[in-house]
């Protein structure tokens, strides 16, 4: 008899060890089954600044000078609404059908499938990872200037600011992809929150050393500036064609520098559930694209003010400054390690979508799904795989060595967003909320939102235009793997 309750007990003391088990496993897993999201408000926030305020607040001085008071203002406005606009709707589509309660989107391409089809998933596809590597691209040709021009600094600082300092590029960009292969190993964005944060204040101190710069030289008298209300005038002509195609570049550069529509749905993936994610995304969206406009306007139209029609394309590896040379070095310090991070915000939805598709093609292939557990001190155990690090090392391989073949800043810049703009801030959320909302045709809302789209394309297509005529003048002059700052 005792033997019959002490086997009971053995019974009910495991059963209960095994449902506590069971909650404390439930605990760690989301209800898709895939690992806990503890993304915040916090941490979103700092992903959009990290993506937004990249290396195109740089160069939107001279982006500025080539629009003018009026136009220059105006256009970085805009765009910011119109960013603030498409991120509130695309928010919407994290879950589908509905926005609270269904079934999660992991990728823009997800979302896109479920809202239109087939085509139009294949279409974005093509539109967000090809500019998503366009980003990371450019972000290598930014850091290494920034990296040459600390080496310049000290140069112009010894030896004066006539003297030539000129470096090579190409080291500096090899020396970015080498980190790029390490950090590139971290498995998802989500892992990515302390460097985020990490990237995000390094963005604003040198965003504000840019902006204290450019106030000590308006305030200091600024000889021989000079600015318009209409822009750059080249050889005396606001009709000359160089000018025309600069003044579309410019606008490249200011889409480029609100570009974070490729990842949102991928950082929304990261927010944890206690509360309605679109609902988080919405206010992550307007409390990032705020501070972003706000540094935009400030760095944009104090940089012309300080340097008027000769801002240099970067107002910090430009030498439009050249003392106090320290803090200028330490304004690119900043820089280089803001732009580590934002690679990688934009390098892991590429990486993701790679190993998503080749797990689901080769599922019992050890190469793509067998982990290994690699303990490392300080940060514990990092499981890998043979694929993922042969991908993401070859990944930064390839952009690094497209990176040393067309180092053009400005003119990459425009082009990455004139490409990116339209398709994918404007086009595909404005036809999923009509075909969602089901808007009538010819109705108010749906005529001023094919009005926008409109819109926005031809300031993309001119902006395209700008930017590949400005990259094939570069070419005639430029000998490959040679380039000189």
């Amino acid at each position: 008899m005792l033997q019959r309750c002490q086997s009971k007990k053995v019974i009910i003391f495991t059963f209960f060890h095994a449902r506590e088990a069971c909650a404390n496993e439930d605990k760690n897993y989301n209800d898709d089954g895939r690992p806990k999201r503890t993304g915040t408000f916090y941490t979103a926030s700092a992903h959009i600044i990290t993506t937004v305020v990249g290396s195109g607040v740089l160069s939107l001085p001279w982006a500025i000078s080539q629009l003018g008071w009026i136009a220059g203002p105006m256009a970085l406005i805009s765009f910011s609404l119109i960013t603030l606009f498409a991120s509130t709707i695309l928010a919407d589509f994290y879950r589908f059908p509905d926005p609270v309660s269904g079934r999660r989107n992991y990728t823009y391409m997800d979302v896109v499938k479920v809202n239109l089809g087939g085509r139009y998933n294949k279409l974005s596809g093509i539109a967000q990872y090809g500019n998503l590597v366009g980003f990371t691209i450019g972000y290598i040709i930014t850091s290494a200037n920034s990296m040459v021009a600390i080496k310049r600094s000290y140069c112009f600082h010894k030896h004066g600011h006539s003297f030539g300092c000129h470096t090579p590029i190409n080291l500096f960009i090899i020396i970015f992809g080498v980190i790029q292969v390490f950090l590139s190993q971290i498995p998802n964005i989500q892992e990515l929150s302390m460097l985020s944060l990490l990237t995000t204040v390094m963005c604003c101190c040198h965003a504000s050393i840019g902006l204290g710069l450019s106030i000590a030289k308006v305030a200091g008298g600024r000889p021989h500036v000079k600015t318009s209300l209409t822009g750059v005038f080249i050889d005396g002509d606001k009709s000359n064609t160089n000018n025309l195609w600069t003044t579309f570049t410019a606008l490249g550069n200011l889409a480029f520098a609100y570009g974070f529509s490729d990842v949102l749905i991928e950082i929304q993936d990261t927010l944890g559930s206690s509360k309605p994610e679109n609902r988080v995304m919405k206010q992550a969206s307007l409390a990032g694209i705020s501070i972003s406009t706000l540094f935009y306007m400030s760095c944009g139209l104090l940089g012309y003010a300080a340097f008027g029609d000769k801002a240099p394309g970067n107002i910090l590896a430009g030498f439009g400054f050249f003392e106090p040379f320290w803090l200028i070095d330490l304004a690119n310090i900043f820089v280089v390690i803001h732009l580590t991070g934002a690679y990688q915000i934009c390098g892991q939805p590429v990486f993701g979508f790679v190993e998503s598709f080749t797990r689901h093609r080769w599922p019992n292939t050890g190469l793509v799904n067998h982990e290994y557990a690699i303990n490392m001190p300080g940060y514990g155990v990092h499981r890998v795989t043979l694929f993922r690090m042969i991908w993401r090392t070859t990944y930064v391989i390839i952009t690094t060595v497209i990176a040393m073949m067309f180092p053009f800043f400005n003119d990459i810049v425009g082009l990455i967003g004139a490409l990116s703009f339209w398709p994918l801030t404007v086009y595909f959320p404005i036809k999923m909320r009509i075909e969602r909302k089901k808007i009538p045709i010819f109705s108010f809302k749906w005529v001023w939102m094919q009005t926008l789209s409109m819109c926005c394309l031809l300031t993309s297509i001119a902006a395209t235009i700008g930017s590949i005529q400005g990259i094939v003048k570069s070419l005639q002059t430029f000998k490959i793997f040679q380039s000189i700052a």
